[in-house]
């Protein structure tokens, strides 16, 4: 069985706080992907950046200082065009880029691939595409880089670069 991770496709990184051209342009492609899993038997699930009020006075906070994906805002939910295709799938809640929750769950099962899209490539796309990595070792990893964004292109392509550097297959 494969799976598909949809990652933080959520309204703040796609047209609030934290959105930037280009980054609703990867919606229908994803809806497509989505639509293709689910027709094969497939497996999807998602993740979504979640933060509290206390947002600034996290790590991250500090380091970025825009609040987002604060929990129980609309720019905490899904993009609108998205929430009909994963209203069935399984949501991993993440505080931080990575998801251990979503690793752990890849680890229980025997995926042959993991496939990710979503936002942002540079930071929280790659550090899922990690933890994949790392508890599926032997399952294949997937980024298509046409179902990925970021605000920053250099940084963009620095991390389709560094995802083939640890034999992550970037289509």
């Amino acid at each position: 069985m494969r799976l598909l991770v949809v990652v933080d496709m959520q309204k703040d990184f796609i047209d609030g706080t934290l959105g930037f051209e280009g980054a609703s342009a990867i919606i229908p492609g994803i809806k497509a992907k989505i639509a293709e899993y689910k027709a094969a038997g497939d497996e999807v699930v998602y993740t979504l950046d979640t933060h509290g009020e206390d947002y600034l006075e996290t790590q991250e906070g500090r380091k970025l200082p825009v609040v987002h994906c604060i929990k129980g805002t609309d720019g905490h939910k899904l993009a609108s065009e998205l929430e009909g295709d994963l209203a069935d799938c399984r949501c991993f809640e993440k505080p931080v880029f990575g998801s251990a929750e979503l690793g752990e769950y890849i680890g229980k099962l025997d995926f042959e691939s993991v496939e990710l899209c979503g936002l942002v490539s540079n930071i929280c796309v790659i550090s899922n595409a990690v933890v994949a990595r790392t508890f599926a070792p032997e399952a294949e990893i997937i980024v298509d880089s046409s179902l990925t964004a970021s605000a920053f292109p250099d940084l963009h392509k620095a991390a389709l670069d560094v995802l083939s550097g640890i034999q992550v297959t970037v289509i």
